[in-house]
This record gives structure tokens, C-alpha cells and sequence, in this order.
């Protein structure tokens, strides 16, 4: 299933909806970023099942907002437009080769990266710790997010350390 390209048509519906005006709840927004960083997830490990059913679950939330405000405030023809481009993306797979990559200033080419908001979960000197035993690099950004860079399997290590640590601490 193409989490991805679906994630993106939702993005773009959202930009839609409030350059016509309307206003997105934080919940709505929330689940789209949590869909993406389960997304991200998956990607560095596709062996886990649960990951799936969460990122369908927070597509599926946001979906489901976004295709009830539409009818509400546009019409069934607008939704229509949006749901056939759901329904292709949802059939499309995405390639390695496809995923989106954006430039970090600072980070050497080679190396592969992932941004990371400190939570009252995870604080920020847990990440640094984690990143350290990973062999990793890491750079605070003007935000407080960490940058955490290195190898592509140090990465994938990385981020299946978080999750386990991340549901660990969720379970609790």
C-alpha cells in the first residue's frame, strides 16, 4: 500500500482546505504527523505489523475529517476528485529510490538523517545518549529538534531503538 503517496494527497487537501478558508483542528494535523513519522518508521523497519495498522488508523482519521468537511462545505464532486486520488494512491508503491529526501545544511551527502522533537517521554539528552551508543552524529536546530545523522543501517538501528523504547515507555 502506498502510505506515502497517500500522506501526500491528504497534505495537499489540507493546503487546499485553508487556502479556501477553513480551518484545520490541531487533532487532524496531529495524526497526519503521526502518520508520517510511522511512515518513516516502516520504512527502517517493514517488519512490524502494529506500525501499519497505526499509520492506516491516523490516515484514516485524517481521511475521514477531511472527505466529511469537503461534502460539508464544497460538495460530493469535489470529494470525489480527492477520493479517486486517494483510491490511485493507496494502489501505488513506492520505491526506494522514490522517497522523499530533503537537503540539511551541515550533514555530509553520504550520510542519512532523521529529525527528532523531544517529548517529556524522550527528552533530548536520552536522544543524544541513544545517538552516541549508535554511533551517530546529532545537531541541535534553532527549534530544539535534534538532527541525528550517520550510515543508512546506523539510522535504520537508530530509529528501530526509538520505537522499541518509544512503545516501551507508551505502554507503561
Amino acid at each position: 500500500m502506498g502510505y506515502l503517496a497517500a500522506w501526500k494527497i491528504l497534505e495537499e487537501m489540507i493546503i487546499e482546505f485553508r487556502k479556501k478558508g477553513v480551518e484545520i483542528p490541531s487533532k487532524v494535523m496531529n495524526n497526519l504527523k503521526s502518520a508520517r513519522t510511522m511512515i518513516k518508521i516502516l520504512m527502517a523497519d517493514p517488519c512490524r505489523g502494529e506500525t501499519m495498522q497505526k499509520i492506516e488508523e491516523y490516515l484514516g482519521n485524517v481521511e475521514s475529517y477531511l472527505i466529511s468537511e469537503g461534502q460539508k462545505k464544497f460538495g460530493v464532486q469535489y470529494v470525489d476528485k480527492w477520493l479517486q486520488k486517494l483510491d490511485k494512491a493507496n494502489k501505488e508503491i513506492v520505491k526506494e529510490e522514490e522517497k522523499a529526501a530533503r537537503f540539511v545544511p551541515g550533514i555530509p551527502k553520504e550520510n542519512k538523517w532523521i529529525r527528532i522533537k523531544p517529548t517529556s517521554e524522550l527528552p533530548i539528552e536520552k536522544v543524544k545518549e541513544m545517538a552516541e551508543q549508535s554511533n551517530l552524529s546529532y545537531n541541535i536546530q534553532n527549534d530544539g529538534c535534534l538532527v541525528v545523522y550517520g550510515k543508512d543501517t546506523q539510522i535504520k538501528e537508530f530509529v528501530k531503538k526509538m520505537a522499541t523504547k518509544y512503545e516501551a515507555k507508551a505502554r507503561k
